[in-house]
């Protein structure tokens, strides 16, 4: 009875080490991240919370939403990242559902992801050398005689609209959007559309009975961690982007490394709110993951 138990039990035992095993092999490196960001953001909201004499709690976060300079900022910075966010999805979109067949062949899914192999600053530079009004491009159009001087090229970087920073994001977003749809398009039963199509359904009646209660899911869940991450980066708009209106990271660092430092509580606790979006969005992808996937696992049974 005595050997049961025992076996039993070292049977628990191995069950639950072997589940925790993967999260003990992670645990040095997130430790380390873990203290590096803690200790930043422990800073930060302790600098942020410091008040001034004879002034009252969270001086600074109201202090930070009365400044016209970081309102603009926050205006600038919701443009660029729904912009480059939303056209990212709808072009990577539309690859995919028309390039499903293509992609699987390695090569055409290593046409389609090498630009997340170059990194955004690199890119950035790549744009403003191409679009720049000496670049490549202005230049090119000038030898063709398209335009009669190279000031004659639209501004297309360091322009008020942060077009040049929008389009670098939407060419090195959209093969991560891929990556994200293909393979919802790849376990999709493609029968179903068959059978639409035989109905007499259009093409957009195949995609909202047949694609979109799959593709819905996942591109809520690239829209949050495209949205937040273009919100926090920070080389592309140093490099395309203009000196007012900055996007919040850029406004952040001048902030923070001013000679003076009056402003530095205002920019750690800009990055204290940035901080809470971005881990507000963190549980609304893993709510999403979550539900998806159980649904996702109900219909491939059913199918």
């Amino acid at each position: 009875m005595i050997g049961l138990l025992r076996t039993g039990s070292n049977k628990l035992f191995s069950n639950k080490a072997h589940k925790f095993r993967p999260y003990l092999f992670l645990l040095p490196g997130l430790i380390i991240v873990a203290c590096l960001v803690g200790y930043g953001l422990f800073s930060a909201i302790v600098e942020s919370l410091s008040t001034p004499e004879n002034e009252g709690d969270f001086y600074y976060y109201i202090e930070l939403w009365q400044n016209n300079t970081f309102l603009q900022a926050l205006g600038i910075s919701i443009w660029v990242a729904a912009v480059s966010t939303v056209i990212s999805i709808l072009v990577g979109l539309y690859l995919t559902r028309t390039m499903v067949r293509l992609f699987r062949k390695d090569h055409w899914k290593f046409l389609a992801w090498l630009p997340m192999l170059i990194p955004h600053f690199v890119a950035a530079y790549l744009v403003f050398l191409l679009f720049s009004p000496s670049g490549w491009v202005s230049s090119m159009f000038y030898q063709l005689g398209w335009i009669g001087s190279i000031g004659e090229f639209p501004v297309m970087v360091n322009d008020p609209f942060y077009l040049g920073v929008i389009f670098t994001y939407i060419w090195k977003e959209i093969p991560f959007v891929i990556l994200m749809l293909l393979p919802v398009y790849q376990e999709m039963d493609l029968r179903y559309e068959d059978v639409s199509r035989t109905l007499g359904g259009s093409k957009w009646t195949v995609f909202k009975t047949v694609e979109f209660p799959w593709v819905w899911p996942v591109s809520i869940e690239v829209f949050l961690i495209l949205f937040v991450f273009i919100l926090g980066a920070f080389e592309v708009p140093a490099l395309l982007g203009v000196t007012y209106p900055k996007m919040l990271p850029v406004l952040a660092y001048d902030w923070f490394y001013q000679a003076a430092w009056v402003n530095r509580p205002l920019a750690q606790a800009m990055m204290v709110c940035l901080s809470i979006v971005s881990l507000f969005a963190a549980i609304l992808i893993l709510t999403f993951s979550r539900r998806w996937r159980k649904k996702w696992t109900v219909r491939r049974e059913e199918i």
